[in-house]
């Protein structure tokens, strides 16, 4: 049976559990990491004001990652992991697929 969403959709209650959980999130990360240079352009994409060098630092490292968006956005520590949360909630097969 699928679960519902809230505006009555039909869902994928094992990918709303995998998103809703820390241990998903975390799983998700490992994937990302695991997979770093397939991403490098998903990540470049969504924050284009990392360099090259930038994201061959971060290396899959999610630490790193929110530390580059502190410095090239400006942005506090917690808005920086926001984003980072964010984007790794978005990670869907097709990311993986190149």
């Amino acid at each position: 049976m699928q679960a519902q969403q809230a505006d009555g959709t039909p869902g994928n209650a094992f990918l709303d559990w995998w998103f809703t959980t820390t241990e998903g999130i975390t799983m998700n990360w490992d994937r990302i990491e695991g997979n770093w240079k397939q991403l490098k352009g998903q990540t470049q994409l969504q924050w284009g004001k990392l360099t090259d060098d930038d994201v061959a630092l971060i290396a899959g490292r999610r630490d790193q990652l929110a530390g580059k968006l502190q410095e090239r956005y400006g942005l506090a520590k917690d808005a920086a992991d926001k984003q980072v949360s964010d984007w790794v909630q978005a990670a869907d097969d097709s990311w993986f697929s190149r």
